[in-house]
């Protein structure tokens, strides 16, 4: 009983956290950023962070099929599930432009974090 009830506050958590999310670029709640995956594309390409300060991004995959947010500029492996999403921690970045792709649509699946 006792596991129930932490898995269903979990799931509580994460449904209230949504509401708070608004649909790309900054949102209010938990994550300083969010990027959206949907039809093999990050939304918005480019995202903007202080440089100098470490930052949480929700990254939302909207697609069915499963992807990789890969990033050799910022160390980062995270796989994503199909409709899921996952928070990534980032920084503290020096100023300069950071690429990422997903993994399993490199080719059209392509954006940027600049750091300022």
């Amino acid at each position: 009983m006792k596991y129930i009830i932490i898995l269903l506050s979990l799931l509580l958590s994460t449904h209230s956290f949504a509401e708070k999310a608004k649909v790309a670029g900054k949102i209010i709640g938990d994550a300083d950023y969010k990027i959206i995956l949907k039809n093999h594309r990050f939304t918005p390409a480019i995202t903007t962070v202080p440089a100098g300060k470490k930052v949480k991004l929700l990254v939302e995959n909207k697609d069915a099929s499963i992807d990789e947010f890969h990033s050799d500029d910022l160390g980062v492996e995270k796989i994503i599930a199909g409709n899921s999403k996952a928070f990534i921690f980032i920084g503290p970045l020096k100023p300069g432009k950071y690429t990422f792709m997903g993994e399993f649509h490199a080719k059209t699946a392509q954006g940027s974090i600049v750091a300022k």
